[in-house]
C-alpha cells in the first residue's frame, strides 16, 4: 500500500467549507492543527488547504468550486473526523477557550481512550482522544 512502509497517512479526510478561511482558523488557532498549504483562488476562495495534526492531514477548500470532487460534495452533509492526541485535557482546554462548541467533555472509554467532542461552526463533528485504532493493546 502506497505510504504504509514510509509512515505516510494513507487516508485524508477532505471537507468543503462555506467560509473555508474560517474552519482553517478554527482548525489551527483552536483545535491545534498546524497550516502546510493553503492555495486561495483570485475571488478569495480556498482551492486546496492541507493541515496538520501528529502524522495525519485533512483537505479542506471553499463550497462552490469547479470539478468533480465540487460536483459530487454539493449538498454533502457534517463529516466525522476523529484525531488521535496525547493530552486530551489540554486539548480540550485550547478548544473551549477558543470557543468551540463542545459536544461531550473529556470522558474517560471503557476501551481505554480518554476522548471528547466538539463541532465546528458548520456542523462537522471533531472527535480528538488518545485511542489510536489499529495500535496493539
Amino acid at each position: 500500500m502506497a505510504g504504509a512502509a514510509s509512515g505516510v497517512p494513507t487516508i485524508y479526510p477532505t471537507i468543503l467549507y462555506d467560509d473555508a478561511k474560517a474552519a482553517i482558523r478554527t482548525l489551527t488557532q483552536g483545535l491545534g492543527f498546524a497550516e502546510e498549504a493553503v492555495y486561495e483562488g483570485e475571488n478569495g476562495s480556498v482551492l486546496h488547504a492541507e493541515l496538520s495534526c501528529g502524522n495525519g492531514r485533512v483537505m479542506l477548500g471553499s463550497k462552490g468550486g469547479d470539478g468533480a470532487f465540487a460536483r459530487a460534495m454539493a449538498g454533502a452533509g457534517p463529516a466525522g473526523v476523529y484525531v488521535v492526541v496525547d493530552e486530551v485535557d489540554e486539548h480540550y482546554a485550547r478548544a473551549k477557550d477558543f470557543g468551540v462548541e463542545i459536544l461531550m467533555e473529556p470522558t474517560d472509554q471503557d476501551y481505554g481512550s480518554r476522548d471528547y467532542m466538539a463541532r465546528d461552526a458548520e456542523g462537522n463533528v471533531w472527535s480528538f482522544g488518545t485511542y489510536a485504532p489499529g495500535s496493539a493493546g
